[in-house]
């Protein structure tokens, strides 16, 4: 393979962000891979997949991890109705849209799901104070894991 053509490929993967980048002209193979650095802010954070190059076989679904909540609090457990990133604010600079001790009611915003680039208001089903926040600014949530304790 011709070495311009070589440097260009690499210009290219630096250039595009993605991770990897495999070519095979004839008999001749060349794989190109870069680590990817993590984003300064979670908002920005987006990752290139490498397309499959085999079926992989389905693993089984992800068991919700259990959160105990402890007898002295008592009241409804708001869980994730999806699989994404946990985001307390519409913006890093935002106030959060519930605090401990916030008052809500039944359609009010609790938090932000964002799950395949898509940003996804996750409303309060029902009215009270908010009692607990089980998850950090811009952990990963599983489907079914606790969010909030609503008493």
């Amino acid at each position: 393979m011709d070495l311009r053509k070589l440097k260009k490929l690499i210009d290219l993967v630096e250039e595009s962000g993605i991770s990897e980048l495999e070519l095979t002209e004839g008999e001749e193979k060349v794989r190109i891979s870069r680590a990817i650095a993590p984003a300064a802010q979670p908002y920005a954070q987006y990752i290139t997949a490498p397309a499959a190059q085999a079926p992989i076989a389905a693993a089984a679904p992800a068991q919700p991890a259990e959160v105990a909540v402890p007898a002295a609090e008592e009241g409804t457990v708001v869980k994730s109705p999806m699989v994404g990133t946990f985001y307390r604010a519409s913006s890093p600079d935002a106030k959060s849209f519930v605090d401990i001790g916030s008052n809500v009611s039944a359609g009010e915003t609790l938090c932000i799901i964002e799950a395949m680039k898509l940003l996804n208001e996750i409303e309060s089903e029902y009215t009270g104070v908010i009692k607990k926040i089980f998850v950090e600014n811009g952990q990963p949530v599983e489907y079914g894991e606790p969010l909030f304790l609503i008493g």
